[in-house]
């Protein structure tokens, strides 16, 4: 394990501490599971964003096979 100093705002200190105190959950096993779930919210973020870029990047190359196969189709 990595040890790190952080430096929290007071309104959000106050909270989770209020918080762990009620789940009575280590204040480090808490900011753990916090700082784990964000990172997968800004990995799937950034997934989406990966893959719109690569959508529009091949939309175009899509429309014109789609309309190949189209002109395929009418001729037989």
């Amino acid at each position: 394990m990595k040890t790190l100093s952080l430096k929290l705002e007071e309104e959000i200190f106050n909270e989770a501490e209020e918080i762990t105190g009620k789940l009575k959950l280590a204040r480090n096993r808490y900011i753990n599971e916090a700082v784990n779930i964000y990172n997968r919210v800004n990995k799937r973020r950034l997934l989406k964003k990966q893959l719109s870029k690569e959508a529009k990047l091949t939309a175009k190359d899509s429309m014109e096979v789609l309309h190949e196969f189209e002109q395929l189709m009418d001729e037989n």
